[in-house]
């Protein structure tokens, strides 16, 4: 288990205690978080679009391909800290990481 910090579109905060193994996304899902997530988590929308910290992001593995484009490519693109849930696994080693899920396109 692993600890999961969120912060919604209108500013107010949770915390999930989560099984790890799952990516972010399936996690908020389960968890009653507002996230489309209309692609199912293939990384083909950016409906699951979240922030993280930039001391998260340089844990993470890079942005790249699809994710890229997609995020790069939203009106609330914030470099440096714009990734898609669906494509960062909640594992140990994120336990206590913060999200905040950006406003929808």
């Amino acid at each position: 288990m692993a600890v999961l910090n969120v912060i919604d579109r209108d500013g107010n905060e949770a915390v999930i205690e989560s099984d790890t193994g799952y990516s972010i996304m399936d996690v908020l899902q389960a968890n009653g978080q507002d996230v489309a997530a209309i692609c199912g988590g293939v990384a083909s929308c950016a409906t699951c679009h979240v922030y993280v910290s930039p001391e998260v992001m340089a844990t993470l593995p890079p942005l790249e391909g699809d994710e890229q484009v997609l995020v790069e490519e939203s009106e609330y693109y914030k470099e440096g800290q714009s990734r898609l849930s669906c494509q960062i696994q909640f594992t140990e080693a994120l336990d206590g990481i913060q999200v905040i899920l950006a406003p929808e396109d």
